[in-house]
């Protein structure tokens, strides 16, 4: 690859990193992970690879536009988005800077997944949950309110604490 090249992609992911997500626009599309990869096609064109947050997410066409918008207003066209589902999207994706964003935002981010979360699903009796801090107060006693939020990958709790209700991103 040449230096060139090289030079556009790392521009490309300065600019992705500026997209946010339509659902959550404190977190860019790069945080969030749904950004897996930039690279240059042999027709010249720039391909971003995108792994939307659940295969029936509203917000795919719109991220996918607005990627596209970014680099054009960059003038790093042409460029094109392709959408891949596998491997699909975890939580574990998230960055860092993602988790500490929304935690600011007043959404409670997900935690890692271990293997035992991605195990087939059994029939087992319920275990307790286990808690979710206050992105607020950071208390630990928090109730979950609904098993959805505002969409089908966050949840709703109450902070028993502050009495301050916040969505939680659910670790797939």
């Amino acid at each position: 690859m040449t230096s060139v090249v090289t030079e556009r992609i790392q521009q490309a992911w300065t600019v992705l990193q500026q997209v946010p997500d339509p659902e959550v626009p404190a977190i860019s599309v790069c945080e969030l992970g749904i950004v897996r990869d930039v690279q240059q096609a042999d027709d010249g064109a720039l391909e971003v690879v995108l792994t939307p947050t659940y295969s029936g997410c509203p917000a795919t066409e719109v991220i996918e536009r607005s990627v596209l918008d970014a680099l054009s207003a960059a003038q790093l066209g042409p460029a094109r988005a392709l959408t891949r589902r596998h491997p699909a999207w975890t939580t574990d994706w998230i960055s860092d800077e993602g988790r500490r964003k929304l935690r600011e935002y007043g959404i409670a981010p997900p935690g890692r997944t271990t293997p035992a979360d991605t195990a087939p699903i059994r029939i087992v009796r319920r275990q307790r949950e286990a808690s979710v801090a206050c992105p607020r107060c950071d208390s630990p006693q928090t109730e979950r309110l609904s098993a959805f939020g505002s969409t089908a990958c966050k949840a709703l709790y109450r902070c028993l604490a502050c009495r301050e209700p916040f969505e939680h991103f659910k670790p797939i």
